[in-house]
């Protein structure tokens, strides 16, 4: 019987712009936090597990959240990212204080994950028809010549804040609507009406609205992880050598690598949804707005898990 594709979310970064930990602060009118829409857009779609990766410091409020709404309805398992799940012998920097980015805490959860799997950050807003898109994608999903990978798209003006910059990864895509090319930008918002960004402060470069970007939302099969496992050792050498405080181990990046060493397609898949999140702390009132809205609208329930059963499951986007 084949595996049905679980989510993956990632939940254990600090919101250091935001001032606190986003993503346990509430911005729907059940209390609801931005995980509990994804994880139910995701249940709706089909996904039956989540792996939840987390901090052990913020376990225990972490579950009793969890336990009151998704843990309802979905199966919840957890993982948990540390600053020190290193290979034996690696010696930390005195003044690092945060882990290795998104690859690194994808890979705590490798032991949990034995079949095809979407991965989404914590606190970003995609909406429903992402999570039936990766489902129905990652449900055939099969490495053949190439790793058979996903990706959901977002038109780079749908993502962005008025409050501050952003990171994306810029895309490049093939006629066929493959990823050719990835790229982490880390400061991008609107200048006199343009989308910009810059990598020294001083030279912008502009982006054209429609241009394709990645929110995290990536849809894998289990080589992924094989790939990051063997990849992670070599690029935390490197860091601790170029960068040790601040550098990271990024999913895109690895993706990027892949593509380039024609061991992987990725296929995207356009979404025509605003993003919401709470990059800044200006950023929660507009959300919160925008999530009562679609409440009203009935896009989503007054409670979300209690009022849970009278929506039908995956529909086809």
């Amino acid at each position: 019987m084949e595996k049905k594709p679980v989510l993956v979310i990632m939940a254990a970064g600090m919101g250091s712009r935001y001032g606190g930990l986003k993503q346990m602060d509430p911005i729907g009118s059940g209390g609801e936090l931005i995980i509990d829409f994804s994880l139910y857009d995701a249940w709706r779609a089909g996904f039956e597990t989540a792996i939840c990766i987390i901090k052990k410091e913020i376990e225990t409020d972490f579950k009793a959240i969890m336990d009151r709404g998704a843990a309802r309805r979905m199966n919840l398992l957890y993982a948990y990212q540390e600053i020190d799940a290193v290979p034996e012998g690696t010696r930390i920097p005195k003044d690092r204080n945060k882990p290795w980015g998104t690859g690194h805490a994808l890979l705590q959860a490798k032991p949990l994950i034995d079949g095809p799997f979407a991965v989404i950050n914590a606190d970003d807003y995609y909406g429903r028809d992402a999570f039936v898109s990766a489902y129905n994608y990652l449900s055939r999903a099969e490495d053949q010549d190439l790793y058979d990978y996903c990706m959901i798209g977002y038109s780079i003006e749908n993502t962005l804040t008025e409050n501050g910059h952003v990171a994306r990864g810029v895309c490049a895509l093939t006629p066929e609507g493959y990823l050719s090319d990835i790229k982490e930008r880390k400061k991008i918002q609107r200048n006199q009406g343009q989308i910009q960004f810059t990598l020294d402060d001083e030279k912008w470069t502009t982006l054209a609205e429609g241009t394709p970007v990645s929110m995290n939302f990536f849809g894998f099969t289990p080589s992924f992880l094989e790939e990051l496992e063997q990849r992670f050792p070599i690029v935390l050498e490197e860091l601790l050598k170029t960068d040790p405080i601040k550098g990271e181990f990024y999913i895109p990046l690895v993706v990027g690598d892949l593509i380039e060493e024609q061991r992987a397609s990725v296929k995207v898949i356009p979404s025509r949804d605003k993003w919401y999140g709470v990059t800044y702390k200006e950023d929660k009132p507009l959300v919160m707005t925008a999530m009562e809205a679609k409440k009203k609208a009935a896009e989503y329930p007054a409670s979300l898990w209690e009022d849970a059963a009278p929506f039908e499951r995956n529909t086809k986007a």
